[in-house]
């Protein structure tokens, strides 16, 4: 889906960096409207230690390849909010490492219409269960593949960058 703004494509084909799609809305970026999801970056080992898939899900709205993120939620420390979204996301379990991965950002576009540029804190998560039935069952579309692969098949830069240099953490 492209959504436009002053005839300016925000999103939609990727080619425009996250500086480049804030330029086309300034007050966004001046009034320092950044907001804070939590994502879960799933993976499983294969081969035993040497190399890992990690998950990617197609969003509900646009249908580009993404890591489960949601919102913060109450009562919820923000790794426990990424393993709560990649359960309803894509029906994986396992622990979340506390410290984060990384972070990328990106725009959200709300179901109100307007924009929300967003800084995504990821965490890694071994999956150690998969369930067929999940929350989201029927709304997305589940790839399990190689970092090089899934860094192909995002959109932002960033995550990108993170997928690419990902090495699994042990211990927080």
């Amino acid at each position: 889906m492209k959504a436009s703004r002053n005839n300016k494509t925000i999103e939609g084909t990727g080619t425009q960096h996250l500086l480049q799609q804030l330029a086309a809305m300034p007050e966004k970026f001046a009034a320092g409207q950044f907001r804070t999801q939590y994502a879960a970056l799933c993976f499983r080992r294969l081969f035993g230690e040497s190399s890992v898939e990690v998950l990617l899900i197609t969003s509900r709205g646009t249908g580009r390849w993404v890591i489960p993120k949601g919102w913060p939620m109450k009562k919820k420390k923000p790794h426990e909010a990424a393993e709560i979204e990649a359960w309803e996301e894509a029906g994986v379990r396992g622990v979340a490492r506390k410290k984060s991965v990384g972070r990328y950002t990106y725009l959200k576009w709300l179901e109100n219409g307007d924009v929300a540029p967003c800084v995504v804190e990821v965490f890694q998560i071994e999956v150690q269960d998969l369930v067929k039935d999940f929350k989201e069952r029927g709304q997305r579309r589940i790839a399990w593949v190689s970092l090089e692969e899934a860094a192909r098949r995002v959109r932002e830069v960033e995550l990108k960058s993170l997928l690419v240099n990902f090495k699994p953490k042990i211990k927080d």
